[in-house]
């Protein structure tokens, strides 16, 4: 793991957008990955079952599991069927979690703090980057609600780049998400385009639960309450 041993402080990237490192510990990392794990073998060979979601550019480079809501493509939306298998709930406990995630990251941020007490996320999208695998930028602009997102990463380390509201141009700002560390963007930034452009192979940590690549849990709040 590259950025292990060095410090790293919770942040304020920029208005709206938090990082917290280090923020779930290592043993906390695996049990969420072995949980998710159980949910994924569970539908193996149903609609749902973890796949690389198809694009009009082509396949995606991830793989997508999703709980609350299945985000499906032409046209995009969420469902909560499909082909009559019910899309399984988000965990209680993983609710919770970006619940305390999301409390912990407004302390930076007061857009952010506007939404701690109505935060209730109904989706959850698990992507899993293969080593060196990346996704594009791309907004998160098919949920009804404006709530913030809360994304957690486990496994490889990943550089995360996000940008303005209204194109994929410059100025970017970036940073770099290891194994335990979450990042919130909303308020100003909760429309703004984000990717992943590089991840760096074999720098997860022993005992994260992953033998190779990269997780990523973002939840979501797609109605309004």
């Amino acid at each position: 793991m590259l950025f292990g041993e060095l410090p790293r402080d919770d942040s304020l990237i920029t208005p709206g957008v938090v990082h917290l490192p280090n923020w779930l510990p290592l043993e906390q990392q695996a049990s969420i990955v072995s949980q998710l794990r159980e949910i994924a073998r569970g539908l193996v060979g149903t609609p749902l079952a973890m796949a690389r979601p198809q694009l009009k550019s082509g396949d995606m480079q991830v793989f997508m599991l999703h709980l609350g809501r299945m985000w499906v493509t032409r046209p995009y939306r969420y469902v909560t069927h499909v082909s009559g298998h019910r899309v399984p709930p988000i965990p209680d406990n993983l609710v919770e979690l970006s619940r305390s995630a999301l409390a912990a990251a407004s302390l930076y941020d007061d857009s952010l703090a506007q939404a701690t007490s109505s935060f209730r996320p109904d989706m959850a999208l698990v992507n899993y980057y293969p080593p060196g695998a990346t996704m594009g930028l791309h907004q998160d602009r098919n949920e009804a609600s404006p709530a913030p997102i809360v994304s957690l990463s486990i496994g490889d380390e990943a550089l995360f780049r996000i940008g303005g509201t209204e194109n994929r141009n410059k100025p970017w700002d970036d940073v770099t998400l290891a194994s335990g560390d979450v990042i919130v963007f909303g308020g100003p930034k909760r429309l703004a385009f984000h990717g992943v452009p590089k991840t760096r192979s074999d720098t997860l940590p022993e005992g994260c639960g992953l033998a190779e690549g990269r997780i990523n849990i973002t939840f979501r709040q797609v109605d309004v309450t």
